[in-house]
């Protein structure tokens, strides 16, 4: 395998994505669901960082409750597929910079440090339904 097709691969997994698939009652969740079922069946490498897990985990129990927001974690500790990254100081300082250099945007620190991690891992590609993805420019899986 290539470089470039190891990590044609990956996709970064953002929080909107992960509460549309696990929120049955969520405008999105059906074509969300859709679209991670493909994206396992196609073997695809997940990524996503420890950020984007505390703002689900929230989330989950602000929008739903805890018993999903345990099952959820417990999902995603358990996939094989999913690999969590933690954001490094490094990463915080780039994301701290993307909010203060992009002025004109709202992207929030959580999302900053996102890019950062996208950034330093070489993925373009996000599972998302946040559009402030593509406004930094990476490419949107649409479910």
């Amino acid at each position: 395998m290539t470089a470039a097709t190891r990590y044609a691969n990956r996709v970064f997994v953002d929080t909107s994505a992960y509460f549309a698939v696990s929120n049955r009652r969520d405008a999105s969740h059906e074509r969300a669901a859709a679209l991670m079922r493909r994206l396992v069946t196609e073997h695809r490498r997940l990524y996503t960082t420890n950020f984007v897990l505390a703002e689900l985990h929230a989330l989950l129990l602000t929008r739903l409750d805890r018993r999903v927001a345990a099952r959820v974690l417990a999902e995603l500790d358990a996939s094989r597929l999913t690999t969590v990254v933690r954001v490094s100081a490094r990463d915080e300082r780039r994301a701290r910079d993307i909010v203060t250099s992009y002025q004109d945007k709202d992207f929030s620190l959580a999302d900053a440090a996102s890019f950062a991690v996208m950034e330093r891992l070489r993925i373009s590609t996000a599972f998302t339904l946040d559009r402030n993805f593509a406004r930094f420019g990476w490419q949107m899986l649409d479910p």
